[in-house]
């Protein structure tokens, strides 16, 4: 039988790791947490970090895997390019690019020289006024290379630059952060697939995010409400940066800001967008990113066809929690019999412990409500959330409602 190692253990790659036995594949899961919510769905499972190159090797030799692949992980994507060069196997991405995509640094160089719009910026190894100088407030500090809004923050002045800025370069591997200025506006996410050089815009989703000041996310609407001159722009500038940089074969995954004319790119990223991105993007296009990535795994080329735009609104919305220890969930499964939610995803485990929410990754819970109506979605969506609880032992709700 053929064997896939899927590296990290996320909703993601739940979906993954079934796509991988309907082929027939025994499937190897490697992730430091064997509490991890994908370790109950794969044949075998193995405490190897999935950043760790080396471990990966050795076990991708070890068990004589068919393939190494992940699915909507950014820095975790780079680990696997470097195993399957290592090892001679399939991916979509060669190893210059997946590590050049994944510097924001390099990124919004190539985006001013391919006249890709984005907002002007430096990047700094350590504080300097002289250099930030030039930046118009409100200013953003994010780390080269992190994800999920880890270390990311909004000053207002230069004394919150100078504070923020440390907290910023440490997270980043290569020890820098970009500082650029802050456009305000509506952020939108972008999903989008490159078959053969050709980008295909699936789907666009209008962002919200927590009142923590972190740029947490708390969930996206999607079709995002704009019009189709700023959504002909976007198919545009998707094409710009599969050309800017050579994606033949990829999905790629846009964070932008629009001010209701155009739309301004933050960053991106060649993968498919984290969590349940992948299901979004096949309901509200009828195109299944997690088989695409199976495929070019596969040597085949994928093929987007013709995409079904979905009729109805779809509502996303991530719960997170105060400090405490998770004991149950409550009210997930009578909110989806009764109708009010189209889909859960329960993150975490009983024992749990919730040390604060500083990025998506400390997320507790996501659902979906969809309606053809928008305030009906919006009635759905109050309802839920008035529903839905994260409980620990004392019975006491956990969830943060009053950062949505």
């Amino acid at each position: 039988m053929k064997k896939a190692l899927v590296l990290a253990g996320g909703i993601a790659q739940v979906a993954l790791i079934e796509e991988l036995k309907s082929r027939g594949y025994r499937t190897l899961l490697a992730d430091m947490n064997p509490g991890c919510v994908a370790a109950k769905y794969c044949d075998e499972f193995y405490p190897v970090s999935a950043m760790d190159v080396e471990g990966i090797i050795a076990l991708a030799k070890e068990q004589n895997a068919d393939m190494v692949l992940t699915a909507c992980a950014d820095q975790i994507i780079v680990a696997e390019v470097e195993t399957c060069e290592a090892l001679g196997l399939k991916t979509y991405l060669d190893l210059e690019t997946v590590k050049l995509v994944s510097d924001k640094h390099y990124m919004k160089d190539v985006f001013i020289k391919n006249s890709i719009p984005t907002s002007r910026y430096v990047v700094l190894d350590h504080f300097d006024a002289e250099k930030i100088a030039g930046l118009n407030y409100p200013i953003v500090v994010k780390p080269v290379d992190a994800y999920s809004a880890r270390g990311v923050r909004r000053c207002n002045n230069l004394e919150e630059v100078e504070e923020f800025l440390p907290d910023a370069i440490e997270i980043s591997r290569t020890k820098t952060a970009v500082v650029e200025e802050f456009v305000a506006g509506e952020e939108l996410t972008v999903e989008a697939f490159v078959c053969k050089g050709k980008a295909t815009v699936l789907c666009i989703g209008s962002k919200n995010k927590l009142k923590n000041g972190r740029f947490v996310l708390s969930g996206s609407l999607y079709p995002a409400e704009i019009s189709d001159e700023l959504t002909e722009e976007i198919k545009q500038t998707t094409q710009k940066i599969a050309d800017a940089f050579h994606l033949d074969n990829s999905p790629i995954n846009i964070n932008m800001i629009t001010d209701g004319n155009h739309g301004y790119v933050l960053e991106f990223c060649a993968r498919t967008g984290g969590f349940v991105k992948y299901e979004i993007t096949r309901i509200m296009s009828g195109f299944d990113p997690i088989k695409a990535i199976v495929d070019m795994h596969e040597g085949i080329d994928p093929v987007v066809g013709e995409v079904k735009p979905e009729n109805r609104y779809l509502m996303t919305c991530y719960l997170y929690c105060s400090e405490g220890v998770l004991d149950h969930y409550e009210g997930f499964e009578d909110m989806h019999e009764k109708g009010i939610i189209s889909r859960y995803y329960l993150v975490r485990n009983k024992g749990h412990q919730f040390k604060g929410i500083t990025s998506q990754g400390d997320r507790a819970a996501g659902f979906f409500v969809q309606d053809d109506n928008y305030d009906k979605l919006l009635e759905k969506y109050e309802t839920a959330l008035k529903n839905l609880k994260i409980l620990d032992k004392n019975g006491n709700d956990l969830v943060r409602r009053d950062l949505m």
